[in-house]
């Protein structure tokens, strides 16, 4: 899968000398005049990042930088601006951009803005994708399994469980014994690893086994 520097400006001889800037050293360039040429381009899941201009007619540099942190796989932004100051830059790195420039940013500078960006969004993807197994893991499993999970990330002894749940202790240690085999994993330490990873509470956790007896009530 190609990496791309995404360039956003609404000014044509800027796109056109940034795009031979980066080409020069090595990158592959994408250029858009606009935000919303950006926002409608075919590769939106590809890897990258963003730079962008913040003063632009229609929608601005803070409107892009709040799509991208909408869209299921956000690229880092680094902001190159004419027009900066310092409440600006501010704005954009409590909201996340990975640098604020200007247009007349040195070449090493630069590089090294895309760089650190480019990083993160290799960090972010394996992170997102993490998280996306883990959870897959966590809703493959039915509400007996889940309910076990439950009480593992609570703490909860099987004797607990068994009360919790209604349970006998044989068959609390029989769920407990089916959720490790299913999820191939067998402490207590990396089974609450697995629910964080997944970006899931405890009542995350529970809502999902009650969804499992809805499911069985629609059957």
């Amino acid at each position: 899968m190609s990496v791309t520097v995404h360039v956003i400006d609404d000014d044509e001889s800027f796109l056109r000398s940034m795009a031979r800037r980066l080409g020069a050293h090595g990158y592959s360039v994408a250029t858009y005049p606009s935000v919303a040429a950006f926002l409608i381009r075919e590769d939106q899941g590809q890897p990258g990042c963003v730079l962008t201009d913040l003063q632009m007619p229609g929608h601005d540099g803070f409107f892009l930088q709040q799509a991208i942190g909408r869209s299921p796989n956000p690229l880092p932004v680094v902001f190159v601006t004419g027009k900066g100051d310092i409440p600006t830059s501010v704005r954009a790195m409590r909201d996340g951009a990975e640098d604020f420039l200007t247009k007349r940013v040195q070449t090493p500078e630069l590089i090294d803005a895309i760089e650190r960006a480019m990083a993160r969004d290799e960090r972010e993807r394996k992170e997102r994708a993490q998280a996306g197994d883990a959870r897959r893991k966590v809703e493959s499993l039915s509400k007996r399994e889940l309910q076990m999970l439950v009480g593992v990330v609570k703490g909860l002894q099987n004797r607990d469980m068994s009360e919790l749940y209604g349970l006998s202790d044989r068959t609390v240690k029989y769920y407990r014994t089916l959720l490790t085999r299913r999820l191939d994993i067998y402490t207590s330490v990396d089974l609450a690893r697995l629910v964080q990873d997944a970006g899931l509470s405890v009542e995350d956790l529970e809502r999902l086994a009650e969804s499992r007896d809805m499911e069985r009530d629609r059957g």
